[in-house]
């Protein structure tokens, strides 16, 4: 049984022994209070010791007794909002498999390991309305929770929780009045496990700065660097897990990343910004073995379902589709292997470092607008020198200079993504007139690597020289259509410095 989720929306209040029960039914929309039931949960969390899913706000729990025993990893979501995933009970001990997974963008290899017990005699309250539809939860738990690490002596208390069922904010909002009436107020702990550790819970990841029109340019940089941070963090499991579209994206926050760093990296430190664009190289090679087979695939299938039937025999067909699967399984093997490596948690640790405590120098302290303005003209020259390059090139060496202009029009449109809070509508602007050149190149480079793996499989086979003549001439048309569009967009596209 796999892994299924949910979201749960809850609030928590604080009573004490003495505090009675609220009036339920007083609460707007309730017209029946069903029976209680009353149930004994005993739960261990898990932790890293250094408590990192305590610090990212997330609690990993296994829990017997109720009606939803076995492993529940909570995750923070909107507003009173968390996402859970729910496990089976399993062994004790041994965290489940896939939970561990979704959880080693944060654990990044760290032991997890049991750091509180927490017993609650939990008498639960149904709140119901027009038909017997359950509109809410209501739960008057009895708590005694120690903590393993730090050791602690076991705290009693008593808490309530309201949680949605098929009821909206307006009954939360009813539900305080009528709870308030008690003397109950909304707690001051976001759980159970915050509430055992005391002051030994530990300080959240902070907040990245914010990136303001006359605030600093650095803080221009680190919240565009935290946010690519956070998509890395949140695709990591989707791409172990093999969703759809998910090296993609990886790849693509690497190379933001990336573009941010070379773009921006005099602000900061020269070795800490020269170490991470090396790695973060590292990782978008990784990404791209699969990344690019699985675009090549697709592509050369959709050149072969554009032929006409009998173009190629049986055994070509299949040597070309073994051949492009095999090379996607390879890449994803090895892709995976990069993700388990040490090297790989050290990038992100490395990345992390720099979100949080930015090296930066005096140039970062000053005003973003004018500070990234120069530095942003400095890649539309980049670009315009390629742009030139290119257009003097002939033979081999042409689609080795397109392939410049694609890169460097890439850089260019990440780094004005990056200053749109910054610079406004004419980041946005720049942003996509680069991105209007990189995709006609992406498509002209696809071209030029479906054409020599085309050649590769031709010389390998003594059949079907006419059909892979008749595929390749398919494909250089492709080549010349979008290097044509690209040329008729280069002498209007503008680019203008922010």
């Amino acid at each position: 049984m796999s892994a299924q989720e949910s979201v749960e929306t809850e609030r928590k209040y604080e009573a004490t022994l003495e505090t009675p029960l609220p009036a339920l039914g007083d609460i707007a929309g309730v017209e029946h209070v069903a029976d209680p039931a009353e149930h004994q949960l005993e739960a261990v969390y898990f932790d890293t010791d250094g408590l990192v899913l305590a610090r990212h706000r997330m609690t990993l729990r296994r829990r017997t007794g109720g009606s939803d025993s076995g492993w529940h990893l909570k995750l923070p979501a909107a507003g009173d909002s968390r996402e859970e995933i729910h496990a089976p009970l399993g062994q004790p001990e041994t965290v489940p498999e896939e939970l561990e997974e979704r959880l080693l963008a944060f654990t990044r290899q760290a032991v997890l390991r049991p750091v509180a017990r927490i017993h609650t005699h939990r008498t639960t309250h149904r709140l119901q309305g027009s038909e017997g539809v359950t509109l809410a939860e209501f739960v008057d738990d009895h708590v005694t929770a120690e903590t393993l690490h730090p050791a602690q002596p076991e705290k009693p208390w008593r808490e309530w929780e309201i949680e949605l069922v098929h009821g909206d904010e307006a009954l939360f909002q009813d539900a305080e009045r009528v709870l308030s009436e008690t003397g109950a107020t909304r707690s001051g702990h976001a759980s159970k496990l915050a509430r055992a550790f005391g002051s030994a819970w530990p300080a959240a990841v902070p907040a990245s700065p914010k990136a303001r029109p006359k605030g600093p340019a650095g803080d221009a940089v680190v919240a565009y660097v935290a946010s690519q941070i956070a998509e890395l963090t949140a695709l990591d499991y989707k791409v172990r897990q093999g969703a759809d579209d998910a090296v993609h994206h990886m790849r693509s926050a690497t190379r933001r990343l990336r573009s941010a760093l070379a773009t921006f990296g005099k602000l900061f430190d020269a070795e800490a910004v020269t170490n991470l664009k090396v790695e973060l190289k590292w990782l978008t090679e990784a990404l791209g073995k699969a990344r690019d087979a699985e675009v090549l695939r697709d592509r050369i299938g959709d050149l072969l379902n554009e032929q006409p039937d009998g173009l190629l025999s049986g055994p070509a067909a299949t040597k070309i589709t073994e051949d492009l699967e095999d090379a996607f399984n390879l890449g994803y093997r090895e892709m995976l292997h990069s993700l388990g490596t040490a090297r790989y948690f050290r990038l992100m640790d490395a990345l992390d470092k720099f979100r949080d405590e930015p090296p930066a120098k005096p140039r970062a302290g000053k005003k973003a607008r004018p500070v990234t303005a120069k530095l942003a003209a400095k890649a539309i020259k980049r670009l315009r020198r390629s742009q030139k390059a290119a257009a003097g090139s002939t033979g081999v060496e042409h689609d080795t200079a397109l392939h410049q202009v694609r890169k460097d029009a890439k850089r260019l449109r990440h780094a004005a993504e990056a200053l749109q809070d910054v610079h406004g509508k004419p980041a946005v602007r720049l942003a996509k007139d680069a991105q209007k050149i990189q995709k006609i190149l992406g498509e002209h480079q696809d071209s030029a690597i479906a054409r020599s793996v085309l050649l590769r499989l031709a010389t390998d086979t003594d059949r079907d020289k006419p059909a892979f003549g008749r595929l390749l001439a398919a494909e250089e048309q492709r080549a010349t259509d979008s290097e044509a569009r690209y040329v008729k967009l280069a002498k209007k596209n503008r680019l203008n410095p922010l």
